[in-house]
């Protein structure tokens, strides 16, 4: 036997008996972050039509939002979901007041605020359509309707979604993240006594989309470009109250900072813009987030659009990884309710926008349950 062929034999031979001995170097290794973590459950189906908003009313019913900016559909456009079956919030005569629901909330009073983002596929914005509704679970009626306008928006304005905080103004304030479908993102803060709304912070870095900024989402790679996006991208989109509504907080959708600021601050109408920006603080990275929940002890749950993952981002600035789930593509909105997050599921990086027309979504839509919350 020659030399060569020799030592290629008895490699070959050690290798397999080092194979053999040991299994665990056969294996080939991955990311464990790709697989599940076990902890998400799909709670819900659509065929047709897609969730966005979710809110958990006090009695424990789940409330889903389904916009129309991105498809037209038939079915409500907020409604009740229970034991798999969709019903009409607060009821079917109410359904032709919404035009796109969009983000929402639960205040302290156990109130439910719907954002109207006011926009229908192929149309764009509807005039007069961007309004804050408050309904009341108790009653089942549409018990306020706030209309936004001008100067609060301009005409590129996309209203996202939107928090409550009954503890500065007579009848509490509304913050509403204003992430824009051009270059002009803001926050929007509304008296909930008066209708005054206000446009702050408008094109600083807090709301901004950071530039140049990249982001891989669903396997594709896109850098941000606001004349010709290849996957979702913009300024301020995710926003989330502390426990005792003295902080706010947010996060710019091409971005990984999240920022926040004191409410008094900013419901404050005397505050000038200077003093609204020295407010605002750097909280540090998180992921390329999109919703926001807010935990009884302050932590902040993340959406990672990245990872397909959920963070926690503790009130000492740890953050780690609650869920990572390869069915969690772009999740979207995300609520925390009696020890659980519920969160909707967007698969908004497969739209035809971002991949010259054609649609690489996959049915159905889901909506999650996740616990318990590693």
């Amino acid at each position: 036997m020659a030399r060569q062929t020799f030592l290629t034999f008895a490699f070959s031979v050690g290798i397999a008996a080092l194979t053999t001995a040991s299994p665990l170097l056969a294996a080939e290794t991955v990311d464990k972050g790709t697989l599940p973590s076990g902890n998400v459950q799909v709670i819900g189906r659509f065929s047709n039509a897609q969730p966005s908003g979710i809110a958990v009313l006090p009695d424990g019913r789940l409330v889903l939002g389904f916009p129309r900016s991105a498809h037209e559909h038939s079915g409500p456009r907020l409604g009740l979901y229970t034991k798999g079956k969709l019903t009409p919030f607060p009821d079917a005569a109410a359904q032709e007041q919404f035009v796109s629901p969009l983000g929402m909330t639960i205040d302290t009073n156990g109130q439910l605020w719907v954002l109207d983002e006011g926009m229908v596929a192929g149309t764009g914005t509807v005039a007069g359509a961007q309004k804050l509704f408050r309904i009341d679970p108790a009653s089942g009626k549409i018990a306020q309707v706030i209309p936004l306008s001008a100067p609060a928006l301009l005409p590129d304005s996309h209203v996202n979604d939107v928090r409550i905080d009954l503890t500065h103004g007579k009848a509490g304030t509304a913050f509403i993240t204003d992430t824009s479908v051009d270059v002009h993102p803001a926050l929007i803060v509304v008296d909930l006594a008066t209708g005054h709304q206000r446009r702050i912070l408008a094109d600083t870095v807090s709301v901004m989309p950071v530039p140049g900024f990249v982001a891989v989402m669903d396997g594709v790679a896109g850098r941000y470009d606001p004349a010709h996006a290849t996957i979702p991208q913009g300024g301020v989109n995710g926003i989330a109250l502390s426990p005792d509504q003295q902080t706010l907080y947010w996060q710019p959708q091409s971005s990984r900072r999240l920022y926040s600021a004191p409410t008094a601050v900013l419901s404050d109408s005397n505050t000038s813009e200077a003093n609204l920006e020295k407010a605002v603080k750097d909280e540090g990275e998180t992921g390329v987030g999109d919703g926001i929940a807010t935990g009884p002890d302050g932590s902040l749950y993340i959406t990672d659009d990245e990872r397909h993952a959920i963070l926690r981002h503790r009130p000492d600035g740890q953050v780690s990884v609650v869920a990572h789930d390869p069915r969690l593509t772009e999740p979207d909105g995300l609520t925390y309710a009696n020890g659980a997050l519920y969160g909707t599921v967007g698969q908004w990086a497969r739209l035809p926008v971002f991949h010259n027309g054609k649609d690489l979504e996959v049915m159905p839509y889901i909506v999650v349950k996740i616990a318990p919350l590693n």
